[in-house]
């Protein structure tokens, strides 16, 4: 009977051990910088306002795009090597999915808000919505990744 005893504390020792193994990715990495957000909801701004350029001055706005994209290319590339991984996002522990399934909903009101606002005022509301939205929607889903990291550790510990 011990042997078995044993060996069940074994087999939920292993399997924490490769559970934990299984989340380091989301766990260990830097925080995002203090400038992350807001540099994310200024880009966002300036694609939302040469988005909307593309239809009046394409001469202007194709170029503001490309460059647009090519840092955003870059700055994932650079967040990549800073986290030293890109974890699947299919492997994630069930506290963090939970956070980054609320930062999709949020993303999505976030754009259809944005959408709205540049077509039925004008792109520069778009623009500041954009700023705004993407400003605070990084913000708190940063706090909520957090978060759900922290539990994630404690319940793997």
């Amino acid at each position: 009977m011990l042997a078995v005893m044993e060996s069940f504390s074994s087999v939920g020792a292993a399997r924490r051990a490769v559970e934990r193994a299984a989340a380091t990715p989301f766990l260990d990495h830097p925080p995002a910088p203090a400038w992350y957000c807001p540099a994310a909801g200024a880009w966002s701004a300036a694609l939302v306002l040469a988005l909307a350029g593309l239809a009046g001055r394409p001469a202007l706005a194709v170029p503001a795009v490309l460059v647009l994209v090519a840092l955003e290319f870059a700055f994932l590339g650079w967040f990549r090597r800073r986290w030293g991984t890109w974890p699947r996002l299919r492997a994630a522990p069930p506290e963090i999915a939970r956070a980054m399934r609320g930062y999709a909903v949020g993303a999505v009101a976030v754009i259809g808000a944005v959408v709205a606002a540049a077509v039925l005022v004008h792109p520069a509301a778009g623009a500041g919505v954009a700023l705004v939205g993407v400003t605070t929607g990084l913000w708190v889903y940063e706090r909520a990744y957090a978060r759900a990291a922290d539990a994630v550790r404690r319940r793997l510990s």
